[in-house]
Parts: C-alpha cells; structure tokens; sequence
C-alpha cells in the first residue's frame, strides 16, 4: 500500500499536540505537588501481609489504621493464583506508607494482632516488611535517572556517527528530542493520573528508549538509501518519501507489539501480578508516544532543521 502524506506540513499541529500534552502533564505536576513517588524513591514502609481469606475490603484497612494511628495508606490487596491448586487463591494485604507515614515495630505488631483477630492471617507464610530511608530512596531515583541520560547520550553519540550522510549531528539531537518526548509524554500520564513512580517505571523507561530509537533508526536508514539516489531531492521531499515508504512496515511493527504487551497488560490485571501491570503500562503509554514521535516529530524536524541550515548558508553567501 502506498501512502502520500504530508509529514513535514503538519509537523506544527503534531508538535504543538506535544508540547500542549506535556504541559497540561506539567500543571497537573504543579498542582499535586510534585510526581507520586513510590516508597523505592521516596522512603517509607511497604507491607506484604498473607490473608487467611478475602473477606474485607481495603477501605475496612484504611479506615482502621487512620483511626488507629493518624497515618494516611494504601491498601491493595493482591490474589495469586497457584498452578498446584488452580480453584484456590492466595490472599495478600499490601500496605503502602509514605516517608512520613512509616510503621514502627510496635505499630506493626498491634496491626498484625488486629488482623489475625478481626480477619485471620495465613500463618504458613512470613509477613514481608520492607522500610526504605528517604535518603535510599533518593539515592536510588537519581541513579535511574542517571540511567535514562546516559542511554540518551549514547544513542546520540550512535547516531551522529552512523547517520553522517544526513548530517549526523542533526539527525542525533532529533533523535534524541524524540526520545526526551517519549519520556515527558509518559512522565505527563503519570502526573495526570497520579500514578506512583518506581523501580519498574524506570525499567519500562529504559525498554521505550530502546523500541523507539530502533524504529527512527530504520527511518534514517531509508533516507539515507533514497539520498543515494540519482534523483536529486530536497529534504522536505526527502523525510516524506522516506516516512512513507516506511509507514506500513512502522505500523505493522508497532501495532503487533502493541498488541502482545496490551495481552500481558490485562492478563496481569485479571490475575493481579502487580509488578507486570507497573511494568507493562509505561511500556503502553511509551510505545504509542515512541510511533508518534518518530513519524511526527523526529524525521520533519530533521528536515526543518537542515533546509533552514541551508537557507541560512545561502544567504551567507549572497551577501
């Protein structure tokens, strides 16, 4: 199927749809206070406790620990399905408590007491505490933001190298300007949303990275091939033949993809896997935002770049 569509043209409404996007994550940011950081970033005490059964509901386990102790939580609770004993289900409280909220050892003793008597606790299992200082926390955001800059850095360094036909250094920040918008996109969901940055988020961060340089690379590849060409082209006709002609095999990919991780998505919601649904949704959010930005962003923004480069080396030498 050949398609005929004018990337460069609309390349204002696409980025101005961004940037618009981005913003709106940003007030919300403002307005929340800042991102919802997990305990893994902020500090805190997070609390796997097993159920006898699931006869009580989080906001029962909310309410009594406000009431008890002053302290606003989280509670989910987690069902995991055992592939020895299919009908049943083990039942498991999470507690999440904030840096400012933390349990201490008595605390959680009298909440243990407390739900042995009122629900019953499954006593063939341990109670898995975990208590993370603020400055762990800390400690560990900025390495993973370390690690989104420097994976950054490397595929710019990468591609102004590969790419040199096409100007490489352009082509390397555009890349990487697609990249930081796949990142604030996803950034922007989760501030709307409210939704608590961890571990995993970072992981998920680094997999769109990597998905979404591979599909702009294989559009540079293809104006690389077509500025080899006899037929002499300008680059706004180039970045639209490319995107074109790249545009059913880009779809195809991304949408197949899409397709298989949005499966494990609700496979894991429906058996309650908490960590792939922290997983898997970024990884939702960043491959949709990594297609966009490659067909929309990466490639007209290229081509914008080096026809002004142009122009202003020809008006240089007019004058």
């Amino acid at each position: 199927m050949k398609f005929n569509f004018d990337f460069y043209k609309q390349r204002y409404f696409f980025i101005g749809f961004s940037v618009l996007f981005i913003l709106v994550g940003l007030v919300f940011g403002i307005i929340h206070g800042g991102m919802n950081l997990d305990i893994q970033f902020e500090g805190g005490t997070h609390l796997e406790i097993p159920m006898a059964s699931h006869n009580f509901t989080t906001a029962d386990i909310e309410s009594y620990i406000q009431n008890t102790y002053a302290k606003n939580v989280y509670a989910q609770i987690q069902q995991q399905y055992s592939p020895d004993a299919p009908d049943t289900q083990a039942v498991q409280l999470i507690i999440k408590a904030s840096k400012s909220e933390t349990f201490n050892a008595d605390q959680i003793n009298i909440l243990q007491d407390y739900l042995n008597r009122e629900y019953g606790l499954d006593e063939t299992k341990l109670i898995n505490i975990q208590t993370v200082e603020p400055y762990i926390g800390a400690e560990m955001l900025f390495k993973g933001i370390l690690a989104i800059v420097i994976a950054s850095l490397l595929t710019l360094i990468y591609i102004w190298i590969r790419f040199s036909v096409m100007s490489g250094f352009t082509a390397a920040v555009c890349a990487t300007l697609a990249l930081l918008h796949d990142v604030l996109i996803v950034f922007s969901v989760y501030s709307i949303f409210r939704l608590p940055l961890n571990e995993l988020f970072i992981a998920a961060i680094l997999t769109i990275i990597g998905y979404s340089i591979n599909d702009t690379i294989i559009i540079y590849d293809r104006i690389r091939e077509n500025a080899k060409s006899p037929k002499k082209l300008g680059y706004v006709e180039l970045s639209n033949l490319s995107l074109n002609q790249s545009l059913t095999r880009t779809l195809n990919t991304d949408i197949t993809t899409l397709i298989c991780i949005v499966t494990v998505y609700i496979f894991s919601i429906i058996f309650k896997i908490g960590p792939l649904v922290d997983f898997c949704f970024p990884l939702i959010i960043g491959m949709i935002a990594g297609s966009y930005s490659t067909l929309f962003i990466a490639t007209p923004f290229w081509a914008m770049w080096q026809q002004k480069l142009d122009n202003t080396k020809l008006a240089r030498q007019k004058a």
